[in-house]
């Protein structure tokens, strides 16, 4: 059974997550590396009898700091909180990043924040876990501190697999270069995407396959291309197969990113519905045809892949 979590906006926790398991962190994507951290924290848990709760920024800072990175996240907040669930977290701190709290003085972080707001008891950080005005602070400054405020680091190792450390920036390439099945692996499942369905221009319509289209917003941009998909819808348990176009449509010449999903076996009208897209194989890439014939012809051979999946 999932346990239900609690969501705090801002330090003022309750007096029963004070004195908690603390993780830092953004935990985009929550992959295999997040989760060895986790089982740890859930070990802790259990031989200590405390809480365990997660310290989230949001926005996520690269991004607060970079205007012009629009395409970034593994995973949206209410997707990483679904998954928190999973990792029985009691708690989670979702902090506004904005810059009156960017140029917080790391040692005010420690003494006001993981000191006197959330009394941590353990702190669960990365070996590069920076914070403070300007990145100031650093894990060497927060050993420094743990006898005056009377807690301690955790800092696991990384977890590695084929040689390469797991992390975030890696799946993010991985799904970059369209290998969706090394980042599924490091994922631990299907990398997938939420998003409201929006009208489109009907193109799909109108040469013989509807699809549904999706606003992306923040999601990182996998390889522009066709993928072979499964949907459900918001509070549905049930999967429906189907095909999905990432990226321009540079037939159409557009130039704006869409995900257009067109369902096997599907009829009914999705417009501002919410689905989930399970990407479950990346089939070819993306490329502009001469005419929308070779476009339909290039459609049912990439309609009979997605099938056999």
């Amino acid at each position: 059974m999932v346990n239900s979590i609690k969501i705090y906006k801002n330090f003022n926790v309750s007096r029963t997550h004070r004195g908690s398991i603390i993780l830092i962190g953004n935990f985009d994507g929550l992959h295999l590396g997040h989760q060895k951290l986790f089982k740890l924290a859930k070990n802790f848990k259990k031989k200590f009898a405390l809480k365990v709760g997660v310290l989230t920024f949001e926005p996520m800072p690269k991004m607060f700091f970079n205007k012009d990175l629009k395409n970034f996240r593994i995973s949206n907040q209410k997707q990483k909180i679904s998954l928190l669930q999973r990792f029985e977290v009691d708690f989670v701190v979702i902090k506004k990043f904005d810059k009156k709290f960017s140029k917080t003085k790391s040692t005010s972080f420690i003494k006001n924040v993981l000191s006197s707001k959330l009394n941590a008891k353990f702190i669960f950080v990365s070996n590069n876990f920076r914070f403070g005005n300007k990145r100031e602070g650093n894990l060497k400054q927060l050993i420094r501190y743990e006898h005056l405020y009377k807690y301690k680091i955790i800092k696991p190792k990384p977890l590695y697999k084929y040689k390469k450390i797991i992390s975030s920036s890696l799946i993010r390439r991985l799904l970059q270069n369209g290998k969706l099945n090394q980042a599924n692996k490091f994922l631990d499942r299907e990398w997938s995407i939420e998003g409201k369905v929006q009208k489109g221009r009907q193109l799909g319509k109108k040469i013989g396959f509807p699809t549904a289209n999706i606003d992306i917003e923040d999601y990182i941009l996998a390889k522009p291309g066709v993928y072979a998909v499964k949907v459900k819808k918001q509070n549905d348990k049930k999967f429906i197969k189907g095909i999905a176009n990432l990226g321009y449509r540079p037939t159409f010449n557009q130039k704006k990113i869409l995900l257009e999903v067109h369902l096997f076996n599907f009829s009914g009208n999705l417009y501002n519905k919410y689905l989930t897209i399970n990407f479950l194989k990346f089939i070819r890439k993306e490329k502009k045809f001469k005419n929308i014939n070779q476009l339909k012809k290039q459609i049912r051979i990439d309609l009979l892949k997605a099938k056999k999946i």
